[in-house]
């Protein structure tokens, strides 16, 4: 079942694209048709790319991995926020920090020097500290919650990024290629579909479409996470199943062990079977004989090796 309709994306306004003098010739494929000097984009082919792009973010957040959302336009910013932050997944609504990607141990130690001062607030240091002192470094910490605030649970590079504009967002999209990164993105006729692996070719710049296709893409990562913690579920039930089924088995074989090392013993308990002390005592037999002969031989010979002697 898809996940979208051509009815929503319609009532949207996902399929009103720039005007015809600012297309890019390379969003050829994704053009309808031509209305009023503006371009109509082809919402059946959206579909289709949505769910592609739907299906590849839900493997993504099934296997533990993180995606970015990168969304620096204004009307795209208080929405992206609120659905992500939903399945705490990173996002970036302010100036995109360069080399963000490219140069990550550096975005990590302004993340821990963030970190750092929050600590800092609340040892007994922080009144120590006068006034003006105080003011800077409150000031600093804003600045870094600003820009880093959203990504501070991003410890290692992520799988993919999630661009709504990647003409506007085409540094983030750079440094994406150049690691190997793929990248979801929501494309315009204006800018350039080669170099994203998953083209939503859509409006960008329509709240009601932003919301639309980015709600699309959070449902799936939440889908994915579920599926995930399902699954963990049912290997810790299997595992705890297995534990119980190994203990009667372990019980018998330290039975066995302790039964064992009591009838071997000097003295036998009087918990052993009488079965057993008749084994232990056994009548006499053609071989105890025997033996008896050989010790009296052994005797005899003594006593001549004395008389020798």
């Amino acid at each position: 079942m898809p996940r979208t309709d051509f009815q929503q994306l319609l009532d949207a306004g996902a399929h009103f694209g720039h005007l015809k003098r600012k297309w890019n010739p390379n969003m050829q494929p994704y053009i309808f048709m031509e209305k009023n000097g503006i371009h109509i984009i082809d919402l059946q082919k959206t579909v289709v790319k949505i769910d592609e792009a739907a299906a590849a973010i839900k493997q993504i957040a099934r296997s533990g991995r993180k995606v970015l959302f990168v969304a620096t336009k204004k009307q795209a910013k208080d929405i992206v926020s609120d659905l992500v932050s939903s399945v705490k997944m990173p996002y970036v609504t302010e100036r995109w920090p360069g080399g963000m990607l490219t140069n990550f141990p550096t975005i990590r130690k302004a993340v821990k020097k963030m970190v750092s001062i929050d600590k800092m607030t609340k040892d007994t240091s922080w009144d120590k500290l006068s006034k003006r002192e105080k003011l800077q470094i409150t000031r600093q910490r804003a600045k870094l919650e600003k820009v880093l605030g959203s990504i501070v649970d991003l410890t290692r590079l992520p799988s993919a990024l999630f661009v709504i504009d990647v003409m506007k967002e085409k540094i983030a999209v750079k440094e994406a290629q150049r690691l190997g990164i793929p990248v979801f993105g929501i494309v315009d006729t204006n800018s350039d579909p080669n170099g994203i692996d998953f083209v939503i070719p859509a409006n960008d710049d329509a709240s009601q479409s932003i919301q639309l296709i980015t709600g699309v893409m959070v449902e799936a990562i939440r889908e994915g996470l579920q599926e995930r913690r399902v699954e963990r579920d049912k290997d810790d039930v299997e595992g705890e199943e297995g534990e119980e089924d190994e203990m009667p088995r372990r019980t018998r074989r330290a039975r066995k062990t302790v039964r064992k090392v009591e009838v071997s013993g000097e003295e036998i308990d009087t918990d052993v079977p009488e079965e057993m002390e008749e084994l232990e005592e056994g009548p006499e037999t053609d071989l105890d004989e025997e033996l008896e002969e050989e010790e009296e031989i052994d005797t005899d010979f003594d006593e001549e090796g004395d008389e020798e002697k």
